[in-house]
């Protein structure tokens, strides 16, 4: 429990500094990942930072979830989800040894995805939002275990 927290931390902090280098990519990489479901955490009108396990949840695992970067700036992302696997441009696009690192907002800025990837243990966290705009936006949180 302690190390999702830890990676949560470390995602925002990871953020905070990407926003100053909105784009670094570092390698060029293609990797093909199969991803189990841990856990979900849900924020919403029902649920306020609720958290649950994937055996309680009707969620699939990521049976093939792609990463592809090439230097300078090109990331494309597949099979984590279809906004994700559409969008060509991604807002922030971090790509090294240890991590990779992206988010994308829709056109109206009232939706994004983001999500980071420790390359060498293989944890991911996929965030949600919508409703940026709105006081009432819901967040889905997820955390895979990759190899």
């Amino acid at each position: 429990m302690i190390k999702y927290f830890l990676y949560i931390f470390l995602s925002l902090l990871a953020f905070n500094f990407s926003f100053a280098k909105n784009i670094d990519i570092q390698e060029d990489i293609k990797i093909d990942f199969v991803c189990e479901l841990e856990k979900k955490i849900f924020k919403n009108s029902e649920y306020n930072y609720q958290t649950f396990l994937a055996k309680d949840l009707d969620d699939k695992n990521l049976d093939k979830f792609e990463i592809d970067a090439k230097k300078p700036e090109k990331l494309l992302i597949n099979g984590l989800s279809s906004f994700l696997s559409k969008t060509p441009k991604f807002e922030v696009k971090v790509v090294n040894k240890d991590v990779v690192l992206f988010k994308a907002f829709d056109e109206e800025k009232n939706y994004s995805e983001s999500g980071i990837i420790n390359r060498k243990s293989g944890e991911l966290v996929h965030e949600i939002t919508i409703g940026l705009k709105s006081d009432n936006f819901e967040k889905n949180i997820s955390f895979y275990s990759c190899s």
